[in-house]
């Protein structure tokens, strides 16, 4: 699987066998986490207590712009998961009997996510946007020469939602604040039950651009939220997240890094940020470690998708370029 196993074993495989012949140039510390996708932070913590430093973490968690374009990630988005649950009645109750006079727990979060909900330009509320650090003109200039936002969405069979995505994806991926709602709960949409819903549940994430406060913007959404809750209705609202990262390409280790990743694969680096979120990263932003984040992962792949694969051609591309990432990373103090 592309994430993160594909991606990560070159990396350890290498280090080991370079090792074993007593060939390794560099001092390497793997650090695996397993708690990324449930909100763990035993990773943030042993990086907090690790007195040691680093001179460079290298996290191999990333994808390539196409299958000829290997890429340097510089910035990741943060991230706010909520958990939303209404009650409004011990039971479900009978619509003929009930209904526009009892409360319907699915209206109520409905009200309640249409507070929050981005507009149908896909941009959100002045609210959930506030703190964005804006790309730099280099950043723009070198995303206007990337592929069209309209194929970058279509190459996995999604639909656009304006206009606009085509000229404005990278922007929108990297340097801004989306929110999606990743499931509802509510009622019974299989069955024929004339009812009023007595629970409802959804949850929904909210990624946040650079400069971004998770807590902030949680907050703010769960202030919007409450503003619909009607009095005597019943609503839960659980929310936790992490903060992005942006790391200067020209940082000596991530310069090595890009020079690395060419040398290996014969390809130009392209520089871009990605959409989504790796909570370690800003712990290592914080300790002023500088990241060099790469990956060969692709579109087809199927990243967070039925059949999640990675071809054999990745896993090469991974070994030659962790080959060369550890002979580079040796000169990293010297800025060679």
């Amino acid at each position: 699987a592309c994430d993160d196993k594909g991606n990560f074993f070159p990396l350890l495989y290498v280090a080991c066998e370079l090792a074993e012949k007593d060939e390794l140039p560099v001092n390497v510390r793997c650090l695996i986490e397993g708690e990324e996708e449930v909100a763990g932070t035993s990773a943030h913590d042993w990086l907090v207590a690790d007195d040691r430093g680093a001179d460079c973490a290298v996290v191999f968690d990333s994808d390539m712009m196409d299958a000829d374009t290997p890429a340097l990630t510089i910035a990741v988005r943060g991230i706010v998961a909520f958990s939303v649950e209404v009650r409004c009645a011990p039971r479900d109750l009978h619509s003929g009997l009930y209904g526009g006079a009892a409360l319907n727990s699915v209206h109520v979060l409905h009200a309640m996510l249409d507070r929050v909900l981005p507009g149908p330009d896909g941009l959100l509320r002045d609210e959930l946007r506030a703190g964005i650090t804006p790309p730099t003109p280099e950043e723009l200039d070198s995303w206007a020469s990337f592929v069209s936002g309209d194929e970058v969405v279509s190459e996995v069979g999604g639909r656009p939602i304006d206009p606009s995505i085509a000229t404005d994806y990278w922007r929108r991926n990297g340097a801004d604040a989306s929110l999606d709602v990743n499931g509802i709960e509510g009622g019974d949409a299989v069955q024929t039950r004339t009812i009023i819903p007595a629970t409802a549940r959804a949850k929904f994430t909210i990624r946040l651009a650079p400069g971004q406060s998770y807590k902030e913007i949680g907050a703010a959404a769960e202030a919007l939220m409450r503003e619909a809750i009607p009095p005597n209705a019943d609503a839960t609202i659980e929310w936790d997240g992490n903060d992005g990262a942006l790391f200067d390409p020209t940082q000596p280790a991530l310069a090595l890094g890009i020079k690395a990743i060419e040398e290996a694969s014969g390809m130009t680096v392209a520089l871009q940020r990605s959409g989504g979120s790796i909570p370690v990263l800003k712990t290592f932003y914080d300790r002023g470690i500088p990241t060099i984040l790469s990956g060969f992962a692709l579109a087809a792949d199927a990243i967070h998708g039925v059949d999640e694969s990675y071809r054999l051609e990745s896993i090469a591309l991974g070994e030659r370029s962790a080959r060369r990432l550890y002979e580079n990373l040796s000169h990293v103090k010297d800025g060679r």
